[in-house]
C-alpha cells in the first residue's frame, strides 16, 4: 500500500500517518491513540455482558474505540519485557491480528501500537462465508506464522496456535462488551481464498476471524 492510499485511508479513519525504520526499511504506518488503560467496565459485569451477535450496524469505529480494541486484542502490557495482553505457548507469540476494514488490509503493529497497510481495497467479504462480514466496520482475522514455532511438532504446532488465537479472541469479547460493541468469532472461513486475497506466505495460517461493529 503506497504512501497516497495511506494518507487517504488516515484521514477516513482519523489516524495520524508516520514512517517508522524496520531494518533499514521504511514502513508506513497508520498511528492508533495510546489505549485507555484507565476506567471501564469491571470484570465481573464485562463477563456477564460477553455475547456473540450476527447482526451489526455500518458505523464505523472511533480511532480510540480502535486502538483500546487492538490494544486488548494482543498489545504490550509490560514494555519492560514485551510482555502481552494474551499467553503465548512458549512465548513464541505467533499469531498476527489483521484488520479488514473498508478501506484496506491491515497488519497490528504490537510494538507501534500503530496500523501497517497491507492492501488497499475492502477484503471484508474474503473473511467469511456469512453476510454480515461485508458490512460491519472491522473483521479481525489471526494469523499464525508457523516459523516462529521452533521445537514444535506438526499436531503440537496446530494446536498451540488455535489456543493462543482463542485467548485474543476472548480479549476482544471482553473489550465489546466494555465498549458496547458486538462481535462473534468464527471458525468457518474458505481459508485457502482468504489466505491468497491476503497475500499471505505458505508458513502462515488462518486460524479464526471475528467480526467487530455496533449492534444494528
Amino acid at each position: 500500500m503506497d504512501r497516497r492510499q495511506l494518507l487517504k485511508i488516515a484521514a477516513a479513519l482519523g489516524l495520524g500517518l508516520r514512517v517508522a525504520h524496520a531494518a533499514e526499511v521504511e514502513v508506513q504506518l497508520l498511528q492508533l491513540p495510546p489505549p485507555q488503560l484507565d476506567g471501564g467496565m469491571l470484570l465481573m459485569h464485562a463477563l456477564k455482558s460477553r455475547s456473540s451477535a450476527r447482526a451489526f450496524s455500518r458505523k464505523p469505529l472511533p480511532p480510540q474505540v480502535l486502538s483500546n480494541l487492538l490494544w486488548a486484542a494482543f498489545g504490550i502490557n509490560r514494555p519492560a519485557n514485551g510482555g502481552r495482553t494474551a499467553p503465548s505457548a512458549r512465548g513464541w507469540q505467533e499469531i498476527e491480528v489483521y484488520a479488514a476494514m473498508e478501506n484496506g488490509l491491515f497488519r497490528y503493529d504490537h510494538a507501534a501500537h500503530a496500523l501497517q497497510g497491507i492492501k488497499a481495497g475492502d477484503l471484508r467479504r474474503h473473511t467469511g462465508y456469512q453476510d454480515f462480514v461485508a458490512v460491519a466496520p472491522l473483521n479481525l482475522v489471526y494469523v499464525a506464522d508457523f516459523r516462529r514455532m521452533e521445537g514444535a511438532g506438526a499436531e503440537d504446532t496446530a494446536r498451540y496456535a488455535a489456543a493462543d488465537a482463542g485467548f485474543i479472541s476472548q480479549n476482544v469479547y471482553l473489550c465489546c462488551a466494555q465498549e458496547g460493541l458486538a462481535t462473534v468469532v468464527r471458525g468457518w472461513v474458505d481459508r485457502s481464498a482468504l489466505s491468497r486475497a491476503m497475500g499471505l506466505r505458505p508458513e502462515q495460517k488462518v486460524m479464526l476471524a471475528q467480526t467487530v461493529g455496533y449492534p444494528a
